[in-house]
């Protein structure tokens, strides 16, 4: 499950949606594309994302609609599968009009994550049928 969700950052393929900027061993700057408003824009945030194979690959915003973002998929083997724990942190300043933004962002950020997810199980269950 790792190389699935580790793939559109270390594979040769690239996804549309995501631009590698800079690769390293353990570590990518990438930016990433997510439609918003429709489709009529596009929404773009620059993160890292560190990879800890087997067991955890982790996000961190560097540009973004919010100041601060956090993310982390940690990976455990159990009997007849692998266990994925998602793990999120958003947050904002400027009080009032921060938390009505955060709100907002909130929203699509859910959305993108259960959609993420819902890919990677898609795509490990397609490959753990394959062996």
């Amino acid at each position: 499950m790792f190389d699935v969700i580790a793939q559109p950052y270390l594979g040769r393929a690239v996804r549309e949606k995501v631009q590698v900027l800079e690769r390293g061993s353990d570590l990518v700057l990438g930016s990433d594309h997510t439609h918003v408003a429709g489709g009529r824009l596009t929404a773009t945030t620059v993160e890292t994302v560190r990879f800890t194979p087997p067991e955890r690959v982790d996000f961190r915003l560097v540009r973004g609609p919010v100041p601060h973002m956090a993310e982390a998929f940690v990976l455990t083997e159990q009997a007849g599968g692998t266990r994925l724990v998602y793990e999120g942190e958003l947050c904002t300043d400027l009080w009032r009009a921060g938390a009505w933004w955060g709100t907002t962002v909130a929203g699509r950020w859910e959305a993108t994550v259960a959609a993420s997810l819902a890919a990677v199980k898609k795509e490990a269950e397609r490959r753990a049928a394959h062996r």
